[in-house]
């Protein structure tokens, strides 16, 4: 079977009741897929044993390559491109560089983490998204379990748990 076409889906009514879901779901070695919810479940990164996010790592390195970009090139302008004499001797003073390097740090920092979340999320314009069930955007939370990565487990077996869960609904799902 491959990968990321076969699903199982467990639809849930309620946040908390969902939370328990996830943990005896995965207690009992079924491999969740994701968790699709109409708005954020305050702690259901934990619960789904997701690490730190480390995109505030990236801002400080998009913040720092502005930060000498913007230094670098005042720099540049001021000592050797166009230089400055003000009052008898050459002008490149630290301070006045601040408010554009402040803004090109930011400007840097808010470009590189806009990408690096559209690269790491695999959002592209010409991707068309996987909708599991439309009702995930109105009330409903879902629970998507793909077969391929539980292959040692039987579909009864999932459909089980989940239903033992609290699921109100389990449904197949299949991509082209």
């Amino acid at each position: 079977m491959e990968r990321d076409t076969h699903f199982i889906l467990g639809v849930y009514d309620d946040e908390d009741v969902l939370l328990h879901a996830v943990k005896e779901v995965r207690e009992s070695g079924v491999k969740i897929h994701e968790v699709y919810s109409p708005y954020p479940v305050h702690g259901l990164e934990h619960v789904l044993g997701y690490k730190r996010s480390r995109l505030p790592i990236a801002a400080f390195l998009f913040g720092l390559l502005g930060t000498s970009l913007a230094l670098t090139m005042q720099f540049y302008m001021m000592k050797f491109d166009w230089p400055m004499i003000i009052g008898g001797k050459d002008h490149a003073a630290f301070p006045d560089f601040i408010p554009v390097s402040f803004e090109m740090t930011v400007l840097l920092a808010a470009f590189g983490m806009v990408g690096v979340f559209m690269v790491s999320s695999n959002l592209k314009p010409w991707a068309q998204p996987r909708i599991f069930d439309l009702r995930s955007t109105d009330d409903k939370h879902i629970m998507a379990i793909d077969i391929a990565n539980n292959s040692a487990i039987e579909v009864e077996k999932i459909k089980e748990v989940l239903k033992s869960s609290g699921a109100t609904e389990v449904n197949n799902k299949s991509f082209e």
